[in-house]
């Protein structure tokens, strides 16, 4: 199919790979630029995915504290020198994710670490909603697949949607980041603490409330 430039354009910067690659990769994926970097990652193409081997062991561990102290988050992210370690761009990234935690309260970097047994249980309990819902039987499965798939977008933070720009996950803020910076970098664990976390209290929607003090 074609594709228009401003896609090639997007999908460059993303990854880093080269114009006619990322035409070629969009052209497989039917104009699904996710699917899209896939493509180049699987191929090697994609600057981010040719770095993601490098040694990570510099970096910063940022912290956030919501508005009257009531989350606080803590995240380590790595690089690959101490001299990006200190840049202004690596640091406002660091910023992002520790807010993205506050906000978005994933409870894993990456859907590697979910339990399988915790997974197996999730798909158990789709299951049988989607059969009380009266679906047939032989699209049931394939329903709790794509219901897991948003399990994970809940809870785990490369699959989240970004919170100041939804239309990219963290996983794809984080390629783009590895393509302009030139290193490899690693989220590679995080801690959030909420005040009164596990006792009866009122929901609040932290997510407004984080973005509203962004854009203060």
């Amino acid at each position: 199919m074609a594709v228009d430039a401003k896609s090639v354009k997007e999908l460059r910067e993303r990854t880093g790979a080269g114009m006619l690659d990322c035409k070629k990769a969009l052209e497989e994926a039917g104009g699904d630029l996710n699917k899209a970097i896939e493509i180049l990652r699987e191929k090697g193409l994609s600057a981010a995915a040719n770095k993601a081997g490098r040694a990570a062991t510099e970096g910063v561990v940022e912290s956030y504290i919501h508005a009257g102290g009531r989350i606080g988050v803590l995240v380590e992210i790595n690089c690959e020198t101490d001299f990006v370690g200190k840049t202004d761009q690596f640091k406002d990234f660091a910023r992002d994710i520790a807010m993205q935690i506050a906000a978005a309260a994933p409870r894993f970097v990456r859907r590697e670490e979910v339990p399988a047994e915790e997974i197996e249980k999730e798909k158990e309990i789709l299951r049988a909603q989607a059969l009380n819902e009266g679906k047939p039987e032989k699209i049931v499965d394939k329903m709790v697949e794509g219901r897991i798939n948003k399990y994970y977008e809940e809870h785990v933070l490369l699959e989240q949607a970004f919170i100041k720009d939804p239309d990219k996950t963290i996983s794809n803020l984080l390629n783009e980041k590895i393509s302009t910076i030139g290193e490899n970098i690693s989220i590679r664990r995080f801690v959030r603490y909420e005040l009164g976390e596990g006792l009866e209290k009122k929901v609040d929607n932290f997510v407004e409330e984080v973005m509203a003090q962004v854009k203060q």
